[in-house]
This record gives structure tokens, sequence and C-alpha cells, in this order.
């Protein structure tokens, strides 16, 4: 019998889960899950789930990330533009390796890239 990975969950830091979660949810759209200020929380957006573990430093915050790949990225753009949540250094974009990605900062500093393949000619 053979393993076959089926997905991926990131894990990120949160200063303040209540606010990290508010943040998923408002923003972006996504459901809670589960809140436990001071401990645990989960947002979750389709397939999609991002977990949130209560950490008091900053740096290791501002120090991780993840990437979530999407349909319909120019939507999803556009919203974070209007809400004024796009990394000013990374705007969408296309990139050397055949995706269309950009990314946010949430308000404890994680980087999330949201990216979407790039339709090829044949």
């Amino acid at each position: 019998m053979t393993t076959a990975f089926v997905s991926a969950t990131p894990v990120l830091a949160s200063l303040d889960i209540a606010r990290s979660v508010a943040f998923f949810v408002e923003q972006l759209g996504f459901a809670q899950v589960y809140l436990q200020q001071g401990s645990y929380g989960i947002v979750e957006q389709g397939a999609v789930q991002l977990h949130f573990w209560a950490c008091a430093d900053q740096r290791i915050a501002e120090a991780t990330g993840c990437r979530i790949r999407v349909d319909g990225i120019e939507a999803l753009y556009a919203r974070c533009v209007e809400a004024g949540i796009v990394h000013p250094h990374a705007p969408l974009a296309e990139t050397p390796w055949s995706t269309l990605e950009f990314a946010i900062l949430d308000p404890d500093g994680n980087l999330v890239t949201f990216h979407q393949a790039m339709a090829h000619a044949v």
C-alpha cells in the first residue's frame, strides 16, 4: 500500500488569535471554525484551512508565512487592493515558474502569498 499526501494545513504564529481570525473572516471571506483566545484558532475557506497558534514574539510571526493556491486570482487581488492589505513589495505579477501571484501581510506580519497557475499556450 502506498501513501497519498492529500493536503497541507499551514499553522501561523499569532499575537492575538481573535484578531487573526477576524482578519481572515472580514478581509478574505473565511469562516471561523474555532477560536480560543490565547491558545488556538482555525479559519476555513473551501478546501483551505489556516490554523493559528498563540505566540508572544512578534519576530516569530514576521518570519512565518504560507502559500495558498487559488482560482480567480485577479478578483482576489482587486479585493485585497481595495482593502489596502497587499504587501507593498508583492503586487500581482507573473513568475518565472509559471504562476501569477501576490502577497499580503496579516496583522501579525505573516506573509500570505496567493498563487494561480498560468494557462500555457499549446
